[in-house]
């Protein structure tokens, strides 16, 4: 017959082998703050999703980058046709009311071909035209300003320009703000402008 101690160390024993087991069990079980993850779809591998930070198809090169070796003119000649189209603006939308409007048109047709400088002499000085400048008593100041390029050829720029124009007239005051498509063409070793028209109507140029 077992004695009382005898007891006693079974069942420590006992609770010693229940405590390693219960141990064991969870160190191999996932911690329920960790979802397992998915298996795969079909046995295969599943491929990773990009990353936010990957790197776009699209970047720009250490090399230098010249654009204007793309371009059907050079630099000096790209920058003398957009400095023409914002002076010929400026001077398109400056006159007043008082003075001699064939004064204006010269001015005007300073900047252009022989063909659009007739058809703007015209109509500057249209008797219908100076009448309602003279009856308002309009004063126009103009600025210009290059907006962008909308097409490029190899004798002919279409620029999109900005006009403000501060006006001062008996109908009341106002600042009036255009874009105008202006379309300069090279004309031997110059270029002339060759026609304006409001940039929403678009145009192309003389090739």
């Amino acid at each position: 017959m077992a004695q009382s101690g005898d007891k006693r160390g079974l069942a420590f024993a006992a609770i010693v082998v229940v405590i390693a087991a219960v141990g064991l069990y969870l160190t191999m079980w996932p911690s329920s703050d960790d979802p397992p993850e998915p298996a795969p779809a079909g046995g295969r591998t599943a491929a990773a999703a990009p990353s936010a930070t990957s790197k776009p198809l699209a970047t720009a090169s250490a090399a230098p980058f010249d654009v204007y070796s793309y371009l059907p003119m050079k630099k000096e000649q790209l920058a003398a046709a957009a400095d023409l189209a914002e002076r010929f603006t400026a001077v398109y939308g400056t006159f007043r009311y008082d003075e001699d409007a064939a004064a204006y048109a010269s001015r005007v047709k300073a900047f252009t071909t022989a063909e659009l400088g007739n058809i703007l002499t015209r109509t500057l000085t249209s008797a219908g035209t100076v009448q309602q400048n003279r009856d308002d008593q309009i004063i126009s100041q103009a600025t210009a300003r290059l907006k962008e390029i909308r097409q490029i050829e190899k004798t002919s720029i279409v620029f999109i320009v900005t006009e403000t124009r501060q006006v001062n007239a008996k109908s009341g005051d106002q600042q009036v703000v255009e874009d105008l498509a202006v379309t300069v063409s090279q004309l031997g070793a110059d270029w002339r402008i060759f026609d304006v028209l409001p940039a929403t109507e678009g145009q192309d140029g003389d090739s």
